[in-house]
Parts: structure tokens; C-alpha cells; sequence
């Protein structure tokens, strides 16, 4: 019998869709709720979860009382065992750390938890690198190494543990930001430490790289590139450092780690939340351009940083109009890996599966392909 372990956060990322840009902090998660946003975090492991259906008689999930893991793992049907109660139906990183304990009190086989970057610390915390961990990617900021690529991947690589296949241990890093900081537009990345992580390269993500684009003659090329292009449609600007140069070549001051919308080269709105970005989709139906990036090291271009980008919006957007901007170099440092598609809608995600565009300079493309692996 396979002795899974389970934590969920049960508001990991909530405040990434109404721009709060994460879930940490005394009353965010509070907010978050009061400004419409939904948590999905248990949604997002039951993804994972529903891989290992077929093989539930061979499998024993060992969890938290209520969304902290057994309302997910009943729902499917597992044997689950219930190892350790919240005090509360509102949940803490004390908790989170609780739960780790007890389950490996239990002689678990892998822990599999879903959250961002805070609750691997909080699992970090407890284990440190002596024990087999795997995040399921649930959080709005995901910097750290231990997280499969996609709530799917990270069921592929227990499925391949429960099926006996030779699955390599390796180290990966622990990495947060500071949200006070990154609500303000500032990436401070730290290193806390490092886990254990089943190492299928296919399922689990490169540690996210940092800092800004050295050549910014390139950058500059697909910012002009990209403002040629502006004329009476609404452009919606992603976040990140690449296309903040589209905003400094404006004279704009951009959001780094929000969502922009402008109209003939000026300023709609700024740090739009998912409701105000819906609001403005359906205002300019096919009159709207998406301008996104890709996360260094990773190759995401949705479900990281990005959530007010919901499937949603993607959708009435289309694939057609969303422009993907990156150096070669960017491109190059992903070793041949796909950009990943993780919008957490599987039928969206196929949609914009294949070879896509991306400009890499001032009328200057490659094609590249996309995947969200399954």
C-alpha cells in the first residue's frame, strides 16, 4: 500500500486575480475574499489527485481535517485518514508546519502539498532536506524548485511511484519573495533552504530565474516591435521585466508585477484585478491584444504571477491575439523544454498547446512550442 501524504493551503494564490499579488500577509486573504476572489487551491490538487483514481485500492491518503486535504481526497473516493484537526476553519502556516509533522509521524511515502512559495517554507520548516516532498502549484508566486510544473505533472510523478518506476531523488531549492515588497513592484528573492523532490525533468520546474534582461538593445527592438503595432486596440501588458521595456519605451510607468491596459499608446487602467479585466474585455470584444512573457527558467506563460489572466479572459481574447515576447537568449536557457500553458483549464490549455509566435526582436519571430503536459 502507497502511503500518500497530503496538505493543502487552503488559500494559497487567493489574492493573485484581484491583484493582491499573493496571499501573505495579516488580513490579504480577507481582503482577497471581499474583492470577489475564489480560492482554488483544492481544485488544483484534485487535478493532481484524479490521476491516482485508478489506483486508489493500492493507494492510503494520510491528510488534514476538512479543505486542508480530506475534503478533496473523500470527494474522489480514497481511503483517507485523517492525521491532524485545525483548530479552525481559518487556516495558518502554524497549521500547515502541524500537519507536516503529523503525517510523517505516519510513515508517509511522499508528501504532496499544494500551495506558493510560503508553503514550501512552511514544509521546509519541518523537513528540511530529509525527507521525499512535491508541490502541486497552487500560489501566485512560485520562485522555489520543489513544484511540478502543473497540477497534472505533479500527479504523473506519483502515479510513476506508485507503479514502482525508478523515480531519481534530487535536491531543489526553497525560494520566497517578500509580498510587502512585491505589492509595491520590487523582487526580492531569498533562498531558505532545500528539499528532497522526486526528479522526473519532464514534470518539475527549474528554480525561477531573477533579475532583469542584460541586453537591453533587444529589449528595446521588441518593445518597438510591439508599439508599431498599437493602433485603436486594446492592449493588455502582462508582468514581468520584458514587457515593462514595451512601458519604459512609452514613457509609462508600468506595474512589473501586475496587469496594464492601454489604449493608442495611453494609460487605461494599471494593477487591474480579473472582474475590472473582464469588465474591459467585454467592453472591446475582438479589439484586444494580450502582450505576455514568459518566467525565466520555467517557461511559463500562464498560472504564474498571472492569474488575473483567468481562462475566461484567455478564451474571449483568443490565441490568435496574444503576442509572447522574449529574447533568444530567454529561449535558450530553457534547453529545448516547451513553454508551459497552465491556465487550470485543461481544454484551454490543449487550445493553446503547438508552435506559437514569439517575437524576439524588432520584426524579428521563432516559432516555439507550447505544452501543458499531461
Amino acid at each position: 500500500m502507497f502511503k500518500l501524504g497530503l496538505i493543502i493551503n487552503p488559500i494559497a494564490g487567493i489574492g493573485g486575480s484581484v491583484a493582491l499579488k499573493g496571499s501573505d500577509g495579516e488580513g490579504t486573504a480577507e481582503k482577497a475574499l471581499a474583492l470577489g476572489a475564489v480560492a482554488k487551491s483544492n481544485d488544483r490538487a484534485k487535478t493532481a489527485l484524479s490521476l491516482l483514481v485508478p489506483y486508489q485500492s493500492d493507494i492510503a491518503v494520510y491528510t488534514a481535517n476538512g479543505e486542508m486535504g480530506e475534503t478533496a481526497a473523500k470527494s474522489l473516493g480514497f481511503d483517507t485518514t485523517v492525521c491532524y484537526q485545525t483548530a479552525s476553519s481559518h487556516t495558518t502556516a502554524i497549521d500547515t508546519e502541524n500537519a507536516v509533522n503529523a503525517l510523517i509521524a505516519q510513515g508517509v511515502d511522499v508528501l504532496l502539498f499544494a500551495g506558493g512559495d510560503g508553503t514550501a517554507r512552511n514544509v521546509c520548516n519541518q523537513v528540511g532536506d530529509s525527507f521525499p516532498v512535491l508541490g502541486i502549484p497552487a500560489g501566485c508566486k512560485i520562485h522555489s524548485g520543489v513544484y511540478a510544473i502543473t497540477p497534472k505533472a505533479a500527479g504523473r510523478v506519483v502515479e510513476m511511484m506508485v507503479n514502482h518506476q525508478l523515480v531519481t531523488l534530487g535536491e531543489a531549492d526553497v525560494m520566497d519573495i517578500d509580498e510587502s515588497l512585491f505589492r509595491e513592484g520590487v523582487v526580492k528573492a531569498k533562498r531558505y533552504g532545500e528539499m528532497q523532490v522526486p526528479m522526473e525533468l519532464r514534470y518539475v520546474q527549474a528554480t525561477k530565474s531573477g533579475g532583469k534582461e542584460s541586453d537591453e538593445l533587444v529589449l528595446q527592438d521588441i518593445a518597438a516591435d510591439v508599439i508599431e503595432q498599437m493602433d485603436d486596440e486594446v492592449f493588455i501588458i502582462g508582468s514581468g521585466s520584458t514587457t515593462a521595456f514595451v512601458m519604459e519605451d512609452l514613457g509609462i510607468d508600468n506595474t512589473l508585477l501586475g496587469v496594464d491596459v492601454l489604449r493608442q499608446q495611453t494609460l487605461v487602467a494599471n494593477d487591474v484585478t480579473e472582474p475590472e479585466l473582464w469588465k474591459i474585455v467585454n467592453q472591446h470584444p475582438g479589439n484586444i491584444k494580450l502582450v505576455i512573457t514568459l518566467i525565466g527558467g520555467q517557461g511559463h506563460i500562464f498560472g504564474r504571477g498571472n492569474q488575473q489572466l483567468s481562462p475566461r479572459i484567455i478564451s474571449a481574447i483568443g490565441k490568435d491575439n496574444i503576442i509572447i515576447i522574449a529574447t533568444k537568449s530567454k529561449l535558450s536557457a530553457l534547453n529545448n523544454r516547451p513553454l508551459i500553458a497552465d491556465t487550470g483549464d485543461e481544454t484551454l490549455d490543449q487550445t493553446l498547446s503547438g508552435f506559437m509566435p514569439i517575437t524576439t526582436g524588432y520584426k524579428d519571430q521563432v516559432l516555439y512550442p507550447v505544452a501543458s503536459p499531461q
